[in-house]
């Protein structure tokens, strides 16, 4: 069966930064979009990042743009979150999400996606 399984998360000062990692298995990597999303206590989840299947297109909600990169290998099955200046705010669990599409394009919407992985949390302090 499909599994994401996140990692790299943790507990970082405000300007810091760190990479998250997302190893799939159980599906053809290459063939699915692939995103990263968050969620805060008490709030919803909501769209960090975006690829699409070769990696060629990203896409970023405004409030990361500039300070985190997505970016994927496809001969490793695994989809990455580099994370920079980080902030308080950035604080929540962050899920991984994969689609399976027909051509090279990214989703931000989270209905969009089938597959969620259990989620790494990140703890940004201030």
């Amino acid at each position: 069966q499909v599994q994401l399984v996140e990692s790299g998360g943790g507990l970082v000062q405000a300007g810091g930064s760190l990479r998250l990692s997302c190893a799939a298995s159980g599906l053809t990597f290459s063939t699915y979009a692939m995103g990263w999303f968050r969620q805060a206590p008490g709030k919803e989840r909501e769209f960090v990042a975006a690829i699409s299947r070769s990696g060629g297109t990203t896409y970023y909600a405004d409030s990361v743009k500039g300070r985190f990169t997505i970016s994927r290998d496809n001969a490793k099955n695994t989809v990455y979150l580099e994370m920079n200046s980080l902030k308080p705010e950035d604080t929540a669990v962050y899920y991984c999400a994969a689609k399976l599409v027909y051509s090279d394009t990214y989703y931000a919407r989270a209905s969009a996606y089938v597959y969620w992985g259990q989620g790494t949390q990140v703890t940004v302090s201030s």
